[in-house]
């Protein structure tokens, strides 16, 4: 009888418990939408998914900022080679993502010098 009685309080409780956290949920959303939080957030992530920085891209292939553009293809090579190899798809493209980053950067040195 004491079982059954402990089990009803738990199936209840929790009930109660999950009801109240959904409408906390709810009222969050809710008020990060009238904030404008939720859109700003949304807009920050998919920006910053689909930029590299300099520095970023320089970690990435383990050189400095004195490095030529001839280093850089060398360890560009090396690197995505190795991940072609036995490495993952992803590191090999973040390294390719590395090398256009710098690339463009490169470039427009380059143009300012000329």
């Amino acid at each position: 009888m004491a079982a059954k009685l402990i089990a009803n309080l738990i199936i209840m409780g929790s009930g109660i418990l999950g009801r109240a956290v959904l409408q906390a949920y709810r009222k969050a959303l809710e008020n990060a939408n009238k904030n404008g939080v939720a859109h700003e957030a949304f807009n920050n992530i998919r920006r910053a998914s689909k930029t590299m920085t300099e520095q970023e891209a320089r970690q990435i292939l383990g050189i400095s900022e004195n490095s030529t553009w001839e280093e850089i293809m060398q360890r560009y090579d090396v690197l995505f080679e190795n991940n072609a190899k036995n490495g993952s798809f992803y590191l090999q493209s973040k390294v390719h993502r590395a090398k256009e980053c710098l690339e463009s950067v490169y470039q427009k040195q380059n143009q300012g010098t000329s």
